[in-house]
């Protein structure tokens, strides 16, 4: 099984116009594989300009926003690639495309490591932390998965955000139960 690395990905159409993203990086020898699916604006930015940025942050926030629709996050310029980073990053990764392997669902970018940088110690998730980030993967899986299967998980990350939860995981948390909550009000 390879190696996913989740973080932050900020890709850039032609206009300059930036877009973040939740996605799982695949390590690839000394490359990181973006399988973003169709039709998704990530695509559609790295079509247009191959080049990403991927944010390492501890603030699951970020996270849980941008699969509840809360995308707006402070960036600045990326260093030597065309693009942008999260401010608060941990730390962050510029890469190039170097090759597209197509596929009708999820295309495949193998990008190249063009500069990285450490902004700042990352002590690690807690296990709300990790809690949070499960459950927007879940969240983001809603309409693939069996409701039980959703409704099991659910039960077992809520032990975690009882236990270790502090105000950001929290409030990730209430963003992403009120999806939760909607998707459950559509399957009665």
């Amino acid at each position: 099984m390879p190696r996913i690395v989740e973080t932050i990905v900020t890709t850039t159409n032609a206009k300059g116009e930036a877009h973040i993203a939740p996605l799982g990086l695949i390590a690839d020898g000394d490359n990181w594989i973006i399988a973003p699916f169709r039709p998704s604006r990530t695509l559609d930015n790295l079509n247009e300009v191959p080049f990403a940025i991927a944010s390492h942050t501890d603030d699951v926030r970020v996270f849980a926003g941008c699969v509840t629709g809360r995308k707006s996050w402070p960036t600045c310029t990326a260093e030597r690639v065309p693009g942008m980073r999260l401010i608060d990053a941990v730390s962050h990764w510029e890469m190039a495309v170097e090759r597209i392997t197509n596929d009708q669902q999820r295309p495949r970018f193998s990008c190249r490591l063009e500069y990285e940088a450490s902004h700042r110690p990352w002590e690690g998730f807690n296990r709300a932390q990790a809690a949070v980030l499960e459950c927007a993967v879940l969240v983001t899986r809603l309409s693939m998965l069996p409701p039980e299967k959703i409704e099991n998980e659910l039960k077992y990350l809520e032990i975690a955000i009882s236990k270790t939860a502090g105000p950001r995981e929290e409030e990730a948390w209430g963003w992403l139960m009120e999806k939760i909550d909607a998707w459950r009000a559509a399957q009665v």
